[in-house]
């Protein structure tokens, strides 16, 4: 077998670079680590584009491009509609049982071992222009309005064998854990869970909620924070449907009186996506909640999660503290641990000991170490703070404080020198404070350790495909409390709604963020037990952007609507 080429060999040949810019990148690579392509791109030698060209070549990947070929339909068939959307692939070519796929990543190799067991046959992948790619996707997959699961719920109510035994079980009401664990593995079962999950994962869901009420099961996804009904199965397969779950989230499928909590981890395009299963019994059944954990669709970078420059630069000072305690509040699905993941990345370096407790961990983040609370056999946050002292860290990440122990050891590993970056369930930033005193922390512990609270809450994004400017209503002025005056030089956007945003005019979501730093005059108000709204007035004085400026400079920026800032903020601007 001939030795494989190196990267920079390979870009030479393609006259992407010269040798003067090959041993520049060699250098930064000695001093510093880290991948040779990432650091020519980074040193403005060569396009990601022009990496991952390279990078095809020197895996033997022939370059395909798939705008100047005809596939023929028996080829296209090979592959179905669910399967090339989720990997992303074109079926090009087939020849001696060897299936070979366009692609446009060609560090994904996974993908292809995936593809050999899903469809049975020899997979080779081609290198293709991403855009090229998904332009062939159009063309070859158009999606249809008619969703697949439709279809399979279609043939799935037709009257087989294999379905009326599953309804005759439910008619039957009979259940044993035999039959249950029978019905879980029929092949109508399997397919419809891998169709919710494709479906999840494809249209970026972040919660499966599977429901059963007395005359109907309902699926339900959260995309971007708001919950949609799909296409409801028929209730005889909820059974099944549930039993399914558990058996792959290994939790007692027999059990059907008491929540239970797993996992599941599926491999999809070649990636690894984590399902967190969460069960819980209602009158009519188990009620099941998945959490995806899809690392593709969160940006844990600083640089990406919404910050204004200004916020940025504060916050990156505050997280380079060498103690003193950073938190970050606000209210469930606020994106609080995104935020805290991307500040431990930003950290991350092998100068530093990073250890984190978290109930539970959420996502790998490699260098980094992470411990997950376990409260049924007494792992819990005050325990795991007590060991993590003793492992000599710099930095200490708390899931969340909950009670005065897993406060005050947290207060004491700032006052030892840590950093402690952690969370709290409130409104806002200043609100926190009253929270601490509530848990029963000294007011002057609270003013020697607490550095800055960072609320937040998260806006859905405008699609940028239907994106068009709008005049604003009186009704949406008086919402924000505004006067036309103050929105002379602004311009409003929103969304007219497409096939790109499944017609919600929105796509993705985006932080706003308000941060109080515990200036002197804040500690001040603290020893004197303040009010929060005191706190507040104080606070925006000192130079704090309130949550609701923070939304309008993201509607001025054209990022988010008025709706979303006002549905965001408005238990803020009770609290006023």
């Amino acid at each position: 077998m001939s030795p494989r080429r190196l990267l920079g060999q390979v870009l030479k040949e393609m006259d992407v670079i010269t040798e003067s810019n090959l041993q520049d990148a060699l250098l930064v690579q000695r001093q510093k680590g880290g991948a040779i392509g990432k650091i020519l791109v980074q040193l403005g030698y060569a396009r990601e584009e022009e990496i991952l060209i390279a990078l095809g070549a020197q895996a033997g990947m022939e370059i395909i491009d798939v705008s100047d070929i005809a596939i023929p339909k028996e080829i296209i068939e090979k592959v179905p509609d669910s399967t090339a959307r989720t990997y992303k692939i074109i079926p090009v070519k087939y020849d001696k049982n060897t299936l070979i796929v366009a692609m446009a990543n060609p560090l994904n190799i996974t993908l292809l071992d995936d593809l050999r067991f899903t469809l049975g046959c020899r997979v080779k992948g081609a290198l293709c222009d991403e855009e090229m790619l998904n332009r062939a996707l159009q063309k070859y997959y158009p999606q249809k309005d008619e969703k697949s699961m439709d279809t399979l719920l279609k043939k799935m109510s037709e009257t087989t064998d294999e379905v009326k035994s599953l309804e005759s079980e439910q008619d039957s009401k009979s259940f044993t854990l035999d039959n249950i664990q029978a019905m879980a593995e029929e092949a109508p079962v399997k397919k419809l869970l891998n169709l919710i999950f494709i479906h999840a994962i494809r249209d970026r869901a972040a919660d499966i909620h599977i429901e059963p009420f007395e005359k109907e099961l309902k699926v339900r996804y959260r995309i971007d924070g708001v919950l949609y009904e799909m296409v409801p199965p028929p209730l005889s397969l909820a059974p099944a449907l549930i039993s399914r779950i558990k058996i792959m989230a290994n939790l007692n499928i027999s059990e059907l009186r008491l929540p239970q909590d797993g996992r599941i981890s599926l491999s999809v395009g070649g990636k690894r996506i984590d399902i967190r299963v969460s069960t819980l019994p209602t009158m009519f059944g188990e009620s099941v909640v998945m959490r995806v954990l899809n690392k593709d669709i969160v940006s844990i970078d600083l640089d990406n999660i919404g910050l204004a420059d200004d916020d940025k630069k504060l916050i990156k000072d505050l997280i380079s503290l060498p103690n003193g305690i950073v938190i970050v509040t606000g209210p469930t699905g606020s994106g609080k641990t995104t935020t805290l993941y991307s500040a431990l990345n930003y950290l991350n370096d092998i100068k530093w000991k990073i250890i984190t407790t978290e109930d539970p961990v959420e996502y790998d983040l490699p260098g980094i170490i992470q411990c997950p609370v376990n409260d049924e056999i007494g792992v819990t946050y005050a325990k795991c703070l007590r060991t993590i002292l003793r492992q000599d860290p710099d930095t200490i990440l708390v899931g969340e404080i909950r009670d005065l122990e897993t406060a005050q050891i947290a207060i004491e590993s700032s006052l030892t020198g840590h950093l402690v970056l952690t969370t709290l369930h409130t409104n806002d930033a200043p609100s926190s404070i009253s929270r601490l005193l509530d848990l029963g922390i000294e007011p002057y512990l609270i003013s020697a350790t607490v550095e800055a609270i960072i609320a937040q809450r998260l806006v859905r994004k405008i699609c940028v495909h239907c994106k068009e400017e709008i005049t604003p209503t009186d009704e949406m002025l008086i919402e924000l409390n505004l006067h036309r005056e103050d929105i002379k030089d602004k311009k409003f956007y929103h969304g007219k709604k497409c096939a790109q945003c499944n017609n919600t005019g929105y796509s993705g979501r985006v932080a706003i963020f308000e941060t109080m730093l515990i200036t002197n005059k804040i500690k001040d108000m603290i020893m004197k037990h303040s009010s929060a709204e005191a706190i507040r007035i104080a606070a925006q004085e000192e130079g704090m952007r309130p949550l609701r400026d923070s939304g309008l400079k993201a509607i001025y920026d054209g990022i988010t609507t008025t709706e979303e800032v006002v549905r965001e903020t408005i238990s803020a601007e009770l609290e006023k």
